[in-house]
């Protein structure tokens, strides 16, 4: 194994909600590592930032993940896409007596059926070269209780299932799949969560062994390694990224 073994050099990642958050801290590291990126999301104004940030291997398409009939023709748009990241997602946060059978269908459909539909798009081509990668972004939620986001909890655990299943249906075809599980990691999302409770802050860190936050670049780079040529013997896996708190006491 050499350096070399790391780089994503002519692999093209389609990042659903690239243009924040951990998305576009995996971005980034994807562009560090070799690899054309091109960030899917709402909006055009945080989409022409992110790719301005990361330069000429960057680029956009404003596309909403829910319009899944749209899927095939996004992927037509974009071109030969070897890796795909199933990062976009919304998050609810409320008790379950009172969300609405709609707010959960809502959650589901962004997270588990948009997967699917991008899944579904760029198999195709994926399956003919005979070479792929697909990423999930899963969550802390995927592997033990959390209160308050049942609806949240069930899509991230449903990535795991996916995960999976399409691994083994996959891998004879040479495209792998796996997913990533973040901790609790610097970021807008995690200060809208905590909203200046130090409480809860101070909880996260307690059962963290690490007692830090983590950073998007740690999600990046782990990325880089599942969907890089170091990784080529594994698939059908979840790996935590979170400081050790899944295993915490």
């Amino acid at each position: 194994m050499n350096r070399n073994t790391f780089s994503l050099e002519g692999e093209t990642a389609l990042i659903t909600g690239g243009g924040t958050g951990l998305g576009f801290g995996i971005a980034s590291c994807f562009v560090q590592a070799g690899a054309r990126v091109v960030l899917v999301g709402r909006r055009r104004d945080v989409l022409i930032k992110a790719t301005e940030t990361l330069g000429k291997a960057a680029s956009y398409r404003v596309h909403d993940v829910t319009d899944f009939d749209k899927a095939e023709d996004l992927i037509k748009h974009i071109g030969e896409t070897t890796i795909l990241v199933n990062n976009a997602g919304i998050h609810l946060k409320k008790p379950t007596i009172e969300t609405t059978p709609a707010e959960f269908n809502a959650v589901l459909q962004t997270h588990v059926v948009a997967a699917h539909s991008l899944t579904r798009a760029v198999l195709p081509n994926m399956i003919a070269r005979r070479h792929g990668s697909i990423l999930f972004t899963a969550s802390m939620a995927s592997l033990f209780g959390l209160p308050l986001v049942t609806a949240y909890s069930a899509a991230k655990a449903a990535y795991l299932g996916m995960v999976r299943s399409l691994a083994v249906e996959l891998s004879q075809h040479e495209v792998r799949v796996n997913a990533i599980a973040p901790g609790w990691i610097e970021s807008e999302m995690l200060q809208r969560a905590l909203n200046g409770d130090a409480t809860r802050s101070n909880k996260i860190l307690a059962r963290t062994p690490m007692g830090r936050f983590g950073e998007p670049s740690d999600i990046g780079w782990a990325a880089v390694y599942l969907c890089s040529s170091a990784a080529k013997f594994v698939t059908g896996i979840v790996l935590p990224v979170d400081g050790g708190a899944s295993i915490g006491f």
